[in-house]
């Protein structure tokens, strides 16, 4: 069942039953609210389901390879198998590396057949120009009546209660926080981390996400300035702890020694 996204879902359907659908979709929007999932729903809405539907998604957030986009081209390289719609849904797209989008802009360019692409972002400034020019992009908002995930919520929660202390502490605490934290082995998949280990990454976007929060209440005092610079700075580790070897323990320590 779709929660919401009831427009989204009409303005699909009807381009769909006047034989109007585009090529290749961008949805766009915070992360959790169902983006995915829609796309899912809709595929097999219109008759496109296994094996004419392809899912790509990133391990564990981290980049999305150019060989996974060498399956997508090998995978529209064939005819329907149900004689309908092949469709690939490409999750956190903006998680391509710059080989990849770059493979990823020849499929858009030389669509065939009954093809569709849908693109999930929830960082779309991050594709490249020619992609997100040759997408139809269609922003999603989060529902109203969406339930929280009550596990993430949870466990955001607890690292906030640790976190949010620190922000104004010493150096020697700051370093002590870092030292402290339960880090997963670099390589290790999700289930081998363990439920109380903590990725460097989660870490940053749960303290981009509580930064946001302060700059929305502090708007029009003398401390906009400062938050601003804390989220550009936030982003920028973030983007180092996705796209790049970077040591998650001693970017973790550079951000909270500068803010």
């Amino acid at each position: 069942m779709i929660i919401g996204h009831q427009k989204q879902w009409e303005f699909l359907k009807s381009k769909f039953g006047a034989n109007q659908l585009s090529h290749a979709y961008l949805f766009t929007g915070t992360d959790g609210i169902g983006k995915k999932y829609f796309a899912k729903e809709f595929s097999e809405f219109i008759g496109c389901k296994f094996p004419d539907l392809m899912i790509i998604e990133s391990d564990e957030k981290k980049e999305i390879p150019v060989a996974k986009i060498r399956e997508v081209q090998n995978f529209l390289a064939y005819k329907s198998y149900n004689g309908g719609f092949k469709i690939v849904v490409v999750d956190d797209a903006h998680l391509m590396n710059q080989e990849a989008q770059s493979c990823f802009l020849k499929t858009l360019e030389e669509p065939k057949g009954q093809t569709i692409l849908f693109l999930i972002s929830s960082k779309p400034d991050m594709l490249l120009s020619t992609i997100y020019s040759r997408c139809q992009t269609m922003k999603f908002f989060r529902p109203k009546d969406l339930p929280e995930n009550p596990v993430k919520s949870l466990r955001e929660q607890k690292i906030l209660e640790k976190l949010v202390p620190i922000l104004n502490s010493s150096f020697a605490e700051k370093f002590r926080y870092v030292k402290e934290i339960d880090f997963p082995a670099r390589n290790a998949s999700h289930s081998d981390a363990g439920g109380e280990k903590q990725n460097a990454a989660e870490i940053v976007q749960v303290l981009q996400k509580y930064l946001r929060q302060q700059l929305l209440s502090k708007i029009g005092t003398s401390d906009v300035a400062k938050l601003k610079k804390s989220l550009e700075l936030t982003e920028e580790i973030n983007n180092k702890l996705l796209f790049t070897n970077a040591n998650p323990k001693l970017a973790l320590e550079i951000l909270l020694l500068e803010l």
